[in-house]
């Protein structure tokens, strides 16, 4: 990678990291960039995983001592995550690199259409207590889009956050404070397994999670 692309790449990282903020959906534009710079698909699903990891603790620590964190699902959640990211991250392991930049494109719509289709969730405060099927939905969905995120991650907290809205009856900003907490482990487990592979581009992940890191704890 030339000195260009890489400062063009660290400007499109600084760029997702101030639009995730709201939104979410960082690897929606970051890994479609790295596939365009002729990095390998797995490198770059690798190292871009690693990056989210520091962007996921920069974006976490402002909701620290807030009590906006949900400690009572919290065990559950997490292990579910570790769950299904392990399994995600495998799927990455195993899904044939020339397939990874069609299903990446498929991703990307689904995820377009679910955030159109979920504009709204998380505006009006739930105030009542979730039923046992709602509740149980939740885990569910905790651990079906873990597998999701330990692949791609594209979309995963800002779908994660409206399940959370939708299932668990949070507001928009407890919502918002677990799914970055719980990204943590997501993006974590899959990058120690992509660490053992040896797909992960150290230099280029180092710099950018720097980046995110940064930006995510000021911006938050």
């Amino acid at each position: 990678m030339t000195a260009t692309q890489l400062l063009f790449l660290i400007a499109i990282f600084f760029l997702t990291s101030v639009i995730s903020v709201i939104t979410g959906s960082t690897s929606l534009i970051t890994v479609p960039v790295m596939l365009q710079l002729s990095i390998e698909p797995r490198t770059a699903l690798a190292t871009n995983m690693l990056a989210l990891t520091f962007m996921s603790v920069g974006g976490t620590l402002p909701f620290i001592g807030k009590k906006a964190i949900d400690h009572s699902r919290l065990p559950i959640m997490i292990f579910l995550t570790l769950l299904g990211s392990i399994i995600g991250a495998f799927i990455v392991l195993v899904v044939p690199s020339k397939s990874m930049p069609l299903i990446i494109s498929i991703l990307m719509i689904v995820v377009a259409v679910f955030s159109i289709s979920n504009r709204n969730a998380g505006i009006v405060s739930r105030i009542k207590s979730p039923s046992r099927i709602a509740e149980i939905g939740g885990y569910v969905a905790t651990f079906v889009l873990g597998i999701y995120g330990g692949f791609f991650s594209g979309g995963y907290v800002t779908m994660l956050t409206a399940a959370y809205v939708s299932l668990f009856k949070m507001t928009f900003v407890q919502a918002i404070a677990n799914t970055k907490f719980i990204n943590i482990f997501s993006s974590l487990i899959a990058t120690i397994i992509f660490f053992t592979q040896g797909i992960v581009d150290y230099k280029l992940g180092i710099i950018l999670s720097i980046t995110m890191l940064v930006l995510q704890y000021l911006l938050c």
